[in-house]
């Protein structure tokens, strides 16, 4: 079959190999360069986590995704360091609650889970005020990839094995007779279009305009004077208590304290190249380093970015074909946290494009409006 895509980023990038591997013919073509500088895909670092929650599906593809970056780590470039990661709460994990729920279910399937109170925190990862969290736990399973790379690894590989990226080449938008239409009014003829162009979807399928929501989270790089607590042995990925703050990290990476924000997020337009940082998300960050990790209070923030998300409204992703129109499928909605599932993903796009059975969370549902469901999201207020 031939194929084409639109979208270099981690679900059109992963899709194209996978459906290489399984012997399609593939043209993937993005505005560029790849990885696109604007792209979620697009950073040092992003999360890999088994933990989810009570959410029993997400860590079942989670657990399958990580025994994938372990194998990519043995057949070429280590881009996954397995840090561990860290959850703190300021109270007491209760049920129902992110680090309870996580801790729980992660326990119950196997995996031996530290459980931290706050002299631990303190003691054990100096860079926390002790005080600042009371409960928590550390699992040693999981940590961080190098996410640009990873996407430049997948499109290299995906390039071996005969697919055709054509970078500087944006689409308008998928044609009903399965062909892609590019912006200077040619056309790829396709058996199936795949549109994966995150944020960007919409305008290729309005019809999906009011399903799929660019919203851009901030992202803060931190060079502190003293990096020794810091450290990856001594500051794991951790989120500090991020369904209510919104706020999680990574190890000093590059002479560098990643800490970003999954939250509410402020509306962005994908017309447009600004992206703006929110000064109130700036000054809460400040205020969680005064409160939690004195280290970095002051700091200087060397690097600032909008991480625009494409969420879905119960925020699940989106891997399904059009029931309208059966050529075309539409792999998007990564809501913050689709990079981590990178060594699976390709798969469930690839049956998707190909018409086999995917979640039915990811199914086509344009008229969705349930609130958000990814249990670690900051939903704002208090």
């Amino acid at each position: 079959m031939q194929v084409a895509i639109a979208g270099g980023g981690i679900f059109g990038a992963t899709g194209a190999l996978e459906l290489a591997r399984r012997g399609h013919r593939v043209t993937l073509v993005d505005p560029g360069p790849l990885p696109h500088p604007l792209a979620e895909s697009t950073d040092i670092s992003k999360v890999v986590r088994l933990d989810y929650g009570g959410d029993v599906e997400y860590t079942l593809l989670a657990e399958r995704a990580l025994d994938g970056w372990r194998a990519w780590n043995r057949s070429g470039d280590p881009l996954f360091h397995e840090t561990g990661v860290m959850f703190l709460s300021r109270d007491p994990m209760s049920p129902g609650g992110f680090e309870h729920d996580s801790f729980a279910l992660l326990t119950r399937r196997g995996h031996r889970l530290e459980r931290l109170d706050g002299a631990a925190v303190a003691g054990r990862f100096p860079a926390y005020r002790a005080g600042s969290f009371t409960d928590g736990y550390f699992n040693p399973q999981g940590g961080w990839v190098e996410a640009s790379r990873v996407v430049e690894r997948v499109l290299a590989e995906a390039i071996a094995l005969g697919v055709e990226v054509r970078t500087g080449c944006p689409a308008r938008a998928a044609g009903d007779d399965g062909s892609l239409v590019l912006a200077d009014g040619t056309a790829i003829e396709a058996d199936q279009v795949l549109v994966a162009a995150g944020a960007w979807t919409p305008l290729l399928c309005p019809e999906l305009a009011g399903a799929l929501r660019p919203v851009g989270q901030a992202v803060f790089h931190l060079r502190p004077d003293d990096p020794r607590d810091f450290a990856a042995h001594r500051f794991p990925v951790f989120g500090a208590d991020i369904a209510r703050t919104g706020f999680y990290g990574f190890p000093l990476t590059g002479g560098v304290v990643k800490i970003g924000h999954h939250g509410p997020g402020v509306a962005t337009e994908m017309q447009s190249d600004a992206r703006e940082v929110p000064a109130a998300v700036e000054a809460d960050l400040r205020a969680l380093l005064a409160d939690a990790l004195p280290g970095l209070a002051a700091a200087d923030i060397v690097h600032r970015r909008l991480c625009v998300y494409c969420d879905t409204a119960d925020e699940h992703f989106w891997i399904a074909r059009s029931p309208d129109r059966p050529r075309l499928t539409v792999a998007t909605g990564g809501s913050g946290h689709a990079f981590k599932f990178a060594p699976v993903l390709g798969g469930l796009v690839a049956d998707a494009v190909l018409g086999l059975p995917v979640s039915e969370r990811f199914r086509w549902r344009p008229d969705r409006r349930a609130s958000g469901e990814e249990a670690a999201r900051f939903r704002g207020g208090a």
